[in-house]
């Protein structure tokens, strides 16, 4: 049989020409999803397509599509009649800065972004093969939820990728960017993922709509209101970044991933680092008030002492009385936990304890060092945290970090005081090194609340008895408010000059990099829940 050559230099048989070029017609209708005129609706929205989507997020000409030509199988409600080459979600594999992703991108132009079987299939292969090849899964979410003609089938598919979501957990890491409506059972699927990104005003998630509210419980309600991204990035912590637009959330998406291994298995980029002459920043010595109640930002102590812009911050609208996020030192990646004593004086309360301790287990899960900057005078008293559980919420923070296995180490730059001083990576919970500067207060509790309880009956027989207190406070500051007592007892490695911090923390990581600590055997903790 003869051969002919295209002007291209590709051989084809003669008599094949129709089935490339059906081909070729196949291909272009899956590229166009739900159609010209939906594609439009969908930029006057302000939201980009699915493919548009994968195009910013990953490197140029690295996608591979996978399942291009699927379709769904339901033969009720006219759907017969209904098809679409991909069925409404375009997966497959690509790169981001070089390194493998595992990617899935719902598209609102089919069927609203519907989950049906063989979209959750498409899903679940893309997951496995995630798992199995030990790389980032990342999904951009814009659905509408279950398909309801398909009926039970699209709910078990739902529940496929629950189960290969809760199985990658700690294995991967799992993202979800949603850029749409994500609503019923389609949110759980982001929840248990490591990270959420939202986009303002185009986004929203929650279990039951607004319709729904207005009439079970009579609340008037927007669905921006109910559950938008500014409802999740400041009241409920659902999500962790709350994007000005989809450019910006696939930007952080991208930066997110940096500081971050392809797997349990790997420690996490490292980048080139040039040592300078001197560690020494002169900047932090006049950090701290001299007067122990006024505030400051604990941001400026973690741009002090970390690489040049290289803080991304996580969650930094929710529980605002502590910080969370990535850095690099000397080139590697850190996860740092700091006290916030710009609010609410730094205290723990709920909220914080639970963002904390999600953190602080996902860098444990992914071989991040932690690091710890200290300044709390303790939990948050009141009923209303003592009735919702600040026993319980607080001893996730505890667990957590009693749990963790990565090298530790943390800074007490002022008040470390009662069970909040165990709770922040104390030695006694495992911290491998644990430094304080010079203005740093280790004690039971505040120098004048423990004056009150200890001399109380000395103050009340006293003639003065502002003045007796008064002195009485000087007293126990003197004796208790420092960091030399711990020192002395080794709860505290060195007591250093706030300007040498960067020089230690460089040093401790470096010789904690191979560190190696199991835990008991043992299927898994009970963390409080």
């Amino acid at each position: 049989m003869t051969k002919s050559k295209s002007s291209k230099g590709v051989y084809t048989l003669p008599g094949n020409k129709e089935k490339y070029q059906l081909l070729d017609r196949k291909n272009q209708e899956a590229l166009l999803g739900g159609g010209e005129t939906r594609i439009a609706s969908q930029h006057q929205k302000g939201k980009l397509t699915a493919r548009e989507r994968l195009h910013l997020l990953l490197d140029d000409g690295s996608f591979q599509e996978i399942g291009k030509f699927v379709m769904h199988r339901c033969k009720d409600f006219g759907l017969e009649n209904q098809h679409y080459l991909g069925d409404g979600v375009v997966t497959g594999y690509g790169t981001i800065h070089g390194r493998l992703v595992y990617v899935f991108s719902q598209d609102f132009t089919v069927f609203g972004g519907s989950l049906s079987e063989t979209h959750a299939e498409k899903i679940v292969k893309i997951m496995d093969l995630a798992l199995k090849n030990g790389a980032p899964i990342i999904g951009l979410n814009d659905s509408g939820g279950a398909r309801i003609q398909e009926g039970v089938v699209s709910l078990g598919g739902y529940a496929d990728i629950f189960y290969r979501n809760t199985r990658a957990s700690g294995v991967i890491p799992q993202i979800s960017a949603i850029m749409g409506p994500c609503a019923g059972g389609a949110v759980y699927s982001p929840a248990i993922t490591d990270f959420v990104l939202m986009v303002e005003q185009t986004s929203y998630m929650f279990v039951t709509g607004p319709n729904v509210v207005k009439t079970v419980t009579h609340e008037e309600v927007t669905a921006e209101e109910l559950g938008g991204a500014a409802t999740h990035s400041t009241k409920s912590g659902v999500t962790q970044f709350s994007c000005a637009n989809e450019i910006e959330c696939i930007k952080n998406i991208k930066q997110l991933l940096s500081y971050l291994p392809a797997n349990c298995e790997e420690l996490p980029p490292s980048y080139p680092y040039q040592q300078p002459d001197s560690e020494t920043r002169p900047d932090l010595d006049q950090l701290i008030p001299e007067n122990p109640n006024h505030p400051y930002d604990m941001r400026e102590v973690i741009y002090g002492v970390v690489d040049d812009e290289t803080f991304f911050e996580v969650h930094r609208n929710f529980a605002e009385n502590i910080v969370v996020g990535f850095a690099r030192l000397a080139g590697k990646s850190i996860g740092i936990v700091g006290n916030q004593p710009a609010s609410l004086a730094g205290v723990l309360d709920i909220d914080a304890s639970t963002k904390a301790a999600r953190f602080v287990r996902f860098c444990d899960s992914f071989n991040i060092p932690l690091l710890v900057f200290e300044d709390v005078p303790g939990f948050l008293p009141g009923t209303d945290q003592e009735w919702n559980g600040i026993i319980t919420h607080g001893a996730k923070l505890l667990y957590a970090f009693c749990e963790a296995t990565v090298p530790r180490v943390t800074v007490i730059t002022r008040k470390a005081y009662g069970g909040a001083y165990d709770v922040m990576n104390s030695k006694h919970i495992g911290a491998d090194i644990n430094l304080a500067w010079p203005t740093a207060e280790i004690a039971v509790m505040g120098a004048k609340g423990a004056a009150e309880i200890i001399f109380k009956k000395e103050i009340a027989r006293a003639e003065d008895r502002e003045a007796a207190l008064e002195a009485k406070v000087e007293d126990y500051t003197a004796k208790f408010a420092n960091p030399y007592r711990a020192a002395h007892r080794g709860f505290i490695d060195e007591v250093i000059h706030p300007r040498d911090t960067r020089d230690r923390l460089v040093r401790a990581f470096e010789m904690l990099k191979n560190k190696v600590d199991k835990m008991p055997r043992k299927k898994h903790g009970n963390i409080p829940l």
